[in-house]
């Protein structure tokens, strides 16, 4: 079993908002892999697939961003399941618009959604001699803000110009997953990372 969660924060407001693209991210990948049956469970929404043999459970966290941590650890509890098993969803201002980049581990690089989920995870990397940074993430770019504050820029609308570039990388972004559920983590980097 696999648990794959997108990043976002809940309320129409948010709907189509740079900040909400994992959310983007995991309802395409409902899309492609068949229907999911939404529900309420793990402070969040979850839904569950099969992609081949393999069952896969999506997560959209409902707690804001900045709480993401306490719905994947609460999933991750119930699921009895590992650091291995988890690929998280989020945006990533360091990365141009359409492009995605797939890690086996890393630092939050400054996002509050990976900082909680970080701390949240701590107890249960400790217990396979891991650390919290050592799940896999899937990026996509939303651009830097510019001049724009960080804030605001992340809480608002993708430019019509960009649009375009989030759909192809959302569809990008569903294929990586699909490979990561085959084939793991190191496959899906070699796949995906290059030429964007």
């Amino acid at each position: 079993m696999k648990l794959i969660v997108g990043l976002g924060n809940p309320g129409s407001q948010y709907d189509r908002t740079r900040h909400n693209v994992g959310f983007m991210a995991v309802d395409r990948a409902t899309q492609k892999y068949g229907p999911a049956n939404w529900r309420l469970a793990f402070e969040g929404f979850a839904a569950d697939l099969f992609l081949g043999a393999e069952k896969v459970v999506l997560l959209k966290p409902m707690t804001y961003m900045n709480l993401s941590g306490r719905s994947v650890a609460s999933a991750m509890a119930f699921y009895k399941l590992t650091l291995e098993d988890l690929l998280v969803v989020v945006d990533d201002l360091a990365l141009p618009v359409g492009t995605i980049r797939l890690r086996a581990t890393g630092s939050a690089g400054g996002h509050n959604g990976l900082s909680d989920i970080q701390r949240a995870v701590s107890s249960v990397a400790a217990l396979s001699g891991k650390t919290g940074l050592d799940y896999a993430r899937l990026r996509i770019g939303i651009d830097p803000p510019g001049r724009v504050p960080q804030k605001s820029y992340v809480l608002e609308a993708f430019s019509g110009e960009q649009l375009p570039k989030v759909s192809a990388a959302l569809d990008r972004a569903v294929e990586a997953i699909g490979v990561w559920v085959a084939q793991g983590i190191t496959t899906a980097m070699n796949k995906f990372n290059g030429g964007d």
